[in-house]
């Protein structure tokens, strides 16, 4: 018998006997723990008590739960499609109620959340909050399974993102004047110190995996063209918006690079969804969608209203045609090509790492 197979020999005897060293206790899976906006919550907006618009109505749902579960779309969600790909069951949200074991993970997303605690404050639980809640679990967990056994749990765990777009969305659906205090880069630069604030923090509690996404061309969602219509009386992008993504996609990738140059063991993944939004926004039928424009579901110029399945709206005919559920959601269909890219993905597309290189490292 060569040394290498005697070695994993001596390796699986070692960690069937009664005495496991903590080299041998491991989890054959890395969790998955969710942080972020619309786009990741997988439900927590329903069980706190604001006003706002919650996607807990059909049809929100319709397509894979065949019923609403909170979620911003008509199935499911990224992060949905990743623990299936890591063969992990669907995340659940921190707020759901029930006896939560935690060591698949956790969603902590909020639907609104910015990265800045005033964006759509009392709306929903943004950034620090969601780290706030993140804590807290960790706390629970270290009285359940003991310290040494969380910090492997934590360090072998991904932690996602998906951040910054209502923070740059928000100031222009609402008319604030928040913008006018800062210089763009100024303001970016806010959003982007409070992803990585977060991130450091979550490091020093034992994470090491971090999965992150470049924010979509955000000019091009349908809210934003129904307010360059109402607004200049013209369609089509509107640019104010998407120049602020453009600096955000760009200010990330250093900010994450250089959390690598101080924090050992930190590794990440940072997703293009910027440059693959826009390939299937400027050849859609390449995709196989056939309305890149206008929402499937509410109401208003490009179905942008957050009207659906409220009071009048309009229901498209074959969601499977749309990349947008309502107004700024993505559909099942959409959410299952970035996920896919995450995934396994080639370099130009998500680096250093693809999500699936980083589950295994």
């Amino acid at each position: 018998m060569g040394s290498s197979s005697s070695n994993i020999l001596c390796f699986l005897m070692l960690c069937a006997s009664f005495l496991v060293p903590a080299s041998c206790r491991s989890y054959s899976h890395g969790a998955l723990f969710i942080f972020g906006d619309s786009l990741y919550d997988a439900g927590n907006n329903i069980y706190l008590n604001t006003n706002t618009p919650k996607p807990n109505i059909f049809p929100y749902g319709e397509t894979h739960f065949m019923h609403p579960t909170g979620r911003a779309s008509d199935g499911r969600l990224i992060p949905d499609f990743i623990a299936e790909f890591a063969n992990l069951p669907l995340i659940p949200p921190y707020l759901q109620p029930g006896n939560h074991q935690f060591t698949d993970g956790v969603n902590f997303a909020s639907g609104g959340a910015g990265a800045l605690v005033e964006t759509n404050q009392g709306l929903g639980m943004d950034l620090k909050t969601q780290l706030s809640n993140f804590k807290n679990m960790e706390k629970q967990l270290r009285q359940k399974l003991g310290a040494s056994e969380v910090k492997t749990l934590l360090s072998t765990a991904v932690y996602m993102f998906s951040i910054g777009s209502n923070d740059y969305l928000v100031p222009f659906i609402t008319n604030s004047t928040v913008l006018q205090y800062y210089s763009k880069k100024e303001y970016v630069k806010m959003v982007i110190g409070n992803i990585t604030t977060v991130i450091q923090e979550i490091y020093k509690i034992g994470g090491r995996k971090f999965g992150l996404s470049k924010v979509l061309p955000l000019g091009c969602l349908p809210v934003s063209r129904a307010l360059k219509l109402s607004s200049k009386g013209s369609s089509g992008c509107l640019e104010e918006v998407t120049l602020l993504a453009k600096l955000h996609n760009r200010a990330l990738p250093e900010a994450l690079k250089e959390l690598k140059s101080q924090l050992k063991g930190y590794t990440y993944s940072i997703f293009d969804a910027y440059t693959v939004a826009t390939a299937i926004f400027n050849n859609p039928s390449k995709y196989g969608f056939q309305e890149v424009k206008m929402g499937c579901c509410g109401s208003g110029p490009f179905r942008s209203s957050f009207t659906c399945g409220r009071k009048v709206y309009q229901l498209c005919d074959n969601v499977s045609e749309y990349f947008f559920f309502d107004g700024i959601h993505p559909t099942e269909k959409a959410n299952y090509q970035f996920a896919k890219l995450m995934w396994d993905g080639s370099p130009e597309i998500v680096k250093p790492y693809n999500l699936k290189t980083l589950f295994e490292k």
